[in-house]
C-alpha cells in the first residue's frame, strides 16, 4: 500500500490534536507526519498516538515540499494565506476552516452524505463543513432520501470546545469562581458561560442571523439541496465537548417511522438510541469520544409530513477531525492521484 507524507496544520489546537489521534487510531497509511502551528509553538512536543510524539514546526517557515496531503484547521485568515502555497507545491488540502466552504469551485463534503462531490476537487482543495452542519446533515440524510425535506428548523446547543481551548478554560475557571463567590469577568465570551446559555455564536449579520447560523443555512443548501428552507438558532452552552441539536423538519412525502428506522440502522456513522423511557436517549456528554452521530427523541410532528428529533455528536471528532480524516480516506478509496506533466499538476480520478 502506498504511504503518504502528511502535514497537519493547526496541530496544537483542539481539532489538530484530534486529527493526529485519529490518523493513528484509524491506521491511515502515512510515511511521514509533520505538525505545523504558529512560530510561538515551534519546537513544542505534542502526542501522536499512544506512545509517540511529534515536534511542532513553524507553518510560516514550512515549504510543503514532498507533502502529499494537508489536513488543516488553523483559522480562516491563515488558510487563505497558506493553502494556495500548499497546493502550488503539489499537495492536496482538506481545510476545516470556513474560508473555502462556500466557494463554487470547492467541494464541501460529508462522506456519508455527498461523497461523489469529491470528483469535483479540481483545485486540490476540499472544504470540511461546520461542526453543527455535519452532525445535522448526517442525521437528516436518510429522512431526505426517503421523504424529501423541504424545511428545517434547528436550535443548536454547542459546547465550548467549538470555540477553542481558551473557551473551555473560561468555563472551567468560571465554574470554580461561582463556588468561591468570586466575580466573573467574561473574556472569551460576551457574557458569562458558567451555569448560563449564550444565544450568540460568531458575529451578527444585518439580517439578525449570526455567521454561525448563516453557515448552517448556506452549507445545508450546498451539500443537500439548494431548495431547502433552513431556520437556525445557535446557542453556546456550558459543556466542554459534544453538541446537541433539536431539529424539526417538514417533508414533501408522508413520513413512515418504521421505514425510516430501518434505513437509519443501515447507515454507517449514524446510531438510533430512542427507547422512550427515562435515560433512553443520548446526551452530548455521552457522545464525547464517539465517532457516530446519535439520534434520539424521534417522533412525528404536527402532521404526518413533519418530524422532530434530537441529535448529538462529538464536535471535535465527527464535527471536525474525524470528518476531515474520512474525506482523506475517501480520496484513497476513489483512487484520486496526482501526476506532473510539464510542471503542471493534473488531477486524475480512476475507478
Amino acid at each position: 500500500m502506498k504511504k503518504y507524507n502528511i502535514a497537519v496544520v493547526g496541530a496544537t489546537g483542539n481539532v489538530g490534536r484530534e486529527i493526529l489521534n485519529i490518523l493513528d487510531s484509524r491506521k491511515f497509511p502515512f510515511d511521514k507526519i509533520v505538525a505545523l502551528a504558529s512560530n510561538k509553538s515551534e519546537g513544542t512536543k505534542i502526542s501522536f498516538g499512544v506512545d509517540n510524539e511529534v515536534i511542532v514546526q513553524s507553518l510560516e517557515k514550512f515549504t510543503f515540499k514532498d507533502i502529499n496531503l494537508v489536513l488543516s484547521s488553523p483559522g480562516s485568515k491563515i488558510s487563505e494565506k497558506f493553502v494556495p502555497k500548499a497546493t502550488k507545491s503539489g499537495a492536496f488540502v482538506i481545510d476545516n476552516t470556513s474560508f473555502f466552504r462556500m466557494k463554487k469551485d470547492i467541494p464541501l463534503i460529508i462522506p456519508e452524505v455527498n461523497p461523489d462531490e469529491i470528483s469535483n476537487a479540481k483545485k486540490k482543495i476540499i472544504a470540511n463543513p461546520n461542526c453543527s452542519t455535519i452532525q445535522m446533515l448526517v442525521a437528516l440524510k436518510p429522512i431526505h432520501d426517503l421523504f424529501k425535506i423541504k424545511k428545517i428548523i434547528v436550535s443548536t446547543y454547542q459546547s465550548t470546545s467549538g470555540a477553542g481551548k481558551s473557551a473551555m478554560d473560561e468555563l472551567f475557571h468560571q465554574t470554580l469562581d461561582v463556588y468561591k463567590n468570586k466575580p466573573l469577568v467574561p473574556k472569551k465570551f460576551s457574557k458569562r458561560i458558567a451555569f448560563n446559555l449564550i444565544p450568540h455564536i460568531d458575529d451578527f449579520l444585518d439580517d439578525g442571523n449570526t455567521k454561525e447560523e448563516n453557515k448552517m443555512i448556506e452549507e445545508t443548501r450546498k451539500i443537500m439541496d439548494s431548495k431547502i428552507e433552513v431556520f437556525s438558532t445557535c446557542v453556546r452552552v456550558p459543556v466542554f465537548v459534544g453538541h446537541g441539536e433539536s431539529i424539526y423538519v417538514e417533508t414533501e412525502k408522508t413520513v413512515d417511522l418504521k421505514k425510516l428506522t430501518t434505513k437509519i440502522k443501515k447507515m454507517a456513522g449514524l446510531s438510533l438510541v430512542d427507547k422512550r423511557v427515562d435515560g433512553g436517549y443520548v446526551t452530548p456528554d455521552e457522545s464525547a469520544g464517539e465517532d457516530d452521530v446519535f439520534i434520539s427523541r424521534m417522533r412525528l410532528g404536527t402532521n404526518k409530513k413533519s418530524l422532530g428529533l434530537w441529535v448529538v455528536a462529538d464536535n471535535l471528532r465527527k464535527g471536525a477531525a474525524l470528518n476531515t480524516v474520512q474525506i482523506a480516506e475517501l480520496l484513497l478509496r476513489k483512487k484520486i492521484i496526482w501526476t506532473k506533466i510539464s510542471k503542471v499538476d493534473i488531477l486524475k480520478t480512476t475507478n
